[in-house]
Parts: structure tokens; C-alpha cells; sequence
């Protein structure tokens, strides 16, 4: 079965290695006999809701980030339609800043979002360094290993609903201990590194959903060796307690 990808913006929205987190889903699925289709969306390209199951937004500066923010909120309602539809959203760091209702700036100028996370940030005077730790109680107390390196300040509306809660580092705005934001199936987070490769549970989480939404009915992926990636998952959350941005 082929999952449907866009990958909204991948020549503006990638650093730290951010595309790695597509490389990481069309292993998994190819592990389960599945495959990833995955079709760059840039600046003025047509965007059917109907041809994808899962949208990804990569991590940018700001100089990128106001390079697609306007094309990026014309296409608002295209994208909270899709995710009504049940279609997934992963979104990192610069995605997720513009996947939510807006961002200002380290210049002061104001960036439209989409709108779909109920969320807003303005950049600070000071970068958020460090490895990173969260518990989602969401996904049973499962946790998320990455690394965070932002300026921006996200702050969420009262009663929504963070991705996790931060055990070790920044997370949201080094106060809050909230880091990212979920909503339905659509999920922001500042974790680069990048996120998946050492997180399998949430990659298959991400591929689960994608297919449901394609389907139509609960899909259960079957299990596969990681050995490797839950190494990788220890490595980095040993890092995060030992030497963490908090």
C-alpha cells in the first residue's frame, strides 16, 4: 500500500537534518511491505487535500520562515480541511512555529500561520540549546529523545494539549515545561536531531495513522527489530538527563 506524503517546502524547511524524518517512515513502511510516495510541495504548487495522507513540515530560520509563511497560510484551509479528514501532520521547530497561529520574529515581523495548532510565538533574545527528554502521557507514558536549538518563545492556549512534558530540557519556552503541541493528529515539536531515528514508537505512530486515514480502518503495523533505534533512544535520553538545557 502506498503512503502519501507531501513534504511541504523540503529545498527551505531542512536543517539539522530534518529529512532524515522522511527516510526513517519509508524504511519502516517498506519494512511492513508498504511504501512511502512522497511529493515535494514548494512555493505555488498545487495542493489536492484528497492526494495525501501525511504532511511534513521541516525546521527553518527565520529567513526561510518568511519565505513560505504567506504561501504556507493561503493554503490554511486546504490544511485544516485535511486534518478534519483525519490526514496526519508532523511538523519541526520552524514547521511547527508556522503550523500554529503565528510567529514574530527575531526582526519584530509578524508571520502568518495555518492556524491548526492552537499556538503562538514570538522569538527571545536567547537561543534554547540542549538535548532533549519529554513524557507523553498521551501515548502510556512513552517518551521522546531529541535536540532543541530555537529562539522562539511558543506559547499555547489554555487547556491545549502539549506533545510532552519536559523531564529534561527547554521544551516550549523553558518555562512552561510543555514542549510541542498536539492536536488530533497533528503534531509539533522544536525536537530536531533528527526526530524519528531515535523514537521508532512515535515514527510508527505516524504511519499507523497515515494509513488509517487511507483506509479508513484501525491499522496495526507488525512489530519489527529495533534494537538499533531503541540504542539510539537511550543514548540520547542519557544525554538529555545528564547534560539537558534545564
Amino acid at each position: 500500500m502506498n503512503i502519501r506524503v507531501a513534504h511541504l517546502y523540503p529545498e527551505l524547511l531542512n536543517i539539522y537534518a530534518d529529512r532524515g524524518n522522511i527516510a526513517v517512515l519509508a524504511t519502516r513502511a517498506q519494512a511492513r511491505g508498504h511504501a512511502l510516495h512522497v511529493t515535494a510541495i514548494t512555493l505555488g504548487d498545487r495542493l489536492d487535500p484528497a492526494d495525501f495522507d501525511l504532511y511534513y513540515l521541516g525546521g527553518g530560520q527565520d529567513r526561510e520562515q518568511q519565505l513560505v509563511a504567506s504561501d504556507l497560510a493561503r493554503r490554511a484551509t486546504t490544511l485544516r480541511s485535511a486534518h478534519d479528514d483525519g490526514a496526519v501532520f508532523l511538523a519541526v521547530c520552524g514547521g511547527y512555529q508556522l503550523l500554529g497561529r503565528g510567529y514574530r520574529d527575531t526582526s519584530g515581523v509578524d508571520l502568518p500561520g495555518v492556524g491548526l495548532l492552537p499556538a503562538e510565538t514570538v522569538a527571545g533574545t536567547r537561543r534554547l540549546i540542549g538535548d532533549v527528554l519529554l513524557s507523553c502521557d498521551w501515548a502510556e507514558g512513552s517518551t521522546l529523545a531529541g535536540f532543541e536549538n530555537h529562539a522562539g518563545r511558543t506559547t499555547l492556549d489554555a487547556g491545549a494539549e502539549p506533545l510532552g512534558r519536559v523531564i529534561a530540557g527547554y521544551g516550549n519556552d523553558g518555562e512552561s515545561h510543555a514542549e510541542g503541541c498536539r492536536v488530533g493528529r497533528a503534531y509539533g515539536t522544536y525536537l530536531h536531531g533528527p526526530l524519528l531515528p531515535r523514537n521508532p514508537w512515535f515514527a510508527d505512530r505516524l504511519l499507523s495513522e497515515a494509513l488509517e486515514h487511507q483506509t479508513g480502518r484501525p491499522i496495526e503495523l507488525s512489530p519489527i527489530d529495533d534494537t538499533l533505534e531503541r540504542a539510539a533512544h537511550e543514548v540520547a535520553a542519557g544525554r538529555a538527563r545528564t547534560r539537558g538545557g534545564r
